[in-house]
């Protein structure tokens, strides 16, 4: 994992006992991860398809680039710890620490290097990446800051990851599907978290702001938990959402409009605004902030009615 240039922070990399990385800010962001095997990924899926050391590596470090993202925030850094059961073939690790460096370079994570990692031997694969970030002397975007008034607004993609999961776990053979269908188990298996877009709506003034990992509606009920308030989500918005995924929803007769609603791995950004400001680059307008209605607590509608529970949850049967 030395291949990558080596980010500004990362002042002592791999090959001594702990890595020496600056924070000048004076401050540091921090997150952490982990991916194990037939848990987050699995090797082999219903459909053919096989999970590579590069798939898995591009998203350990894609998420984790992407909670830094959420707060408004650089990646600077990470390390890496490997369990691997003894069998794992060198090319498969070597892979992975490919993976890992594409997705820092090929997605805008220019100041972040590899500065270390661990290996240990278990009975699966699993794969925890911590990152560190910088704020550049700037405030955090927090979950709590979300104001009725607001415009809610989005970055990135919601469903596609869904979409694809959906095609792997499906009877349709991979060597089968066409150009949109892999791309969207592409979006599953290597997300394209907008990591230009925290940073700038941090300083166009956002004023709430999470990673969508585990679902839009799920984590749209955490925001607004944590603010006090109701997202009000467009339906012609999520219509439009729902529209780009008709390659897997066609074959797998399947509604769209769940994995949108459900489906979190793009890694997209939800933020707020105050109302009447220009949008950011990269975000679109998918709803409103309200105040809480007299019988309704904080959390998430659809043109006023309550969304149903849906979305991921890590500890569910």
């Amino acid at each position: 994992m030395t291949g990558h240039a080596r980010g500004a922070a990362t002042l002592l990399g791999p090959g001594d006992d702990a890595a020496l990385v600056s924070a000048p800010d004076g401050r540091t962001l921090i997150s952490i991860d982990t991916q194990v095997q037939d848990q987050d990924f699995r090797l082999h899926w219903n459909n053919g398809y096989r999970t590579t050391g590069f798939d898995v590596g591009w998203k350990a470090a894609a998420q984790n680039l992407s909670d830094i993202n959420a707060m408004g925030g650089t990646a600077t850094s990470l390390v890496v710890s490997l369990t691997l059961p003894p069998e794992t073939p060198v090319s498969w690790v070597e892979d992975l620490a490919d993976g890992l460096t594409a997705a820092i370079g090929e997605l805008g994570a220019t100041a972040c290097s590899v500065a270390g990692g661990d290996l240990g031997r278990g009975t699966e694969i699993s794969v925890t990446v911590a990152v560190l970030g910088t704020l550049d002397g700037g405030n955090p975007v927090l979950r709590s800051g979300a104001r009725a008034g607001d415009v809610l607004a989005l970055a990135g993609t919601v469903g596609r990851a869904a979409a694809g999961l959906a095609l792997l776990e499906s009877a349709a053979p991979f060597d089968s599907l066409n150009e949109p269908q892999r791309a969207l188990i592409h979006t599953q298996s290597r997300p394209q978290p907008p990591l230009a877009a925290g940073p700038l709506a941090r300083l166009s003034g956002a004023t709430a702001m999470m990673d969508i990992s585990d679902g839009l509606v799920r984590d749209g009920g955490r925001l607004a938990a944590a603010s006090g308030v109701v997202l009000d989500l467009d339906p012609l918005e999520l219509k439009r959402q729902a529209g780009s995924l008709s390659p897997a929803s066609d074959i797998l007769a399947a509604d769209p409009l769940a994995w949108v609603l459900g489906g979190g791995e793009d890694h997209g950004l939800l933020a707020t605004f105050p109302a009447g400001i220009q949008l950011p680059a990269g975000f679109t307008a998918i709803g409103s902030v309200q105040a809480p209605g007299t019988h309704t607590g904080p959390g998430v509608t659809i043109a006023g009615r309550v969304a149903g529970a849906t979305g991921w949850d890590h500890f569910a049967d």
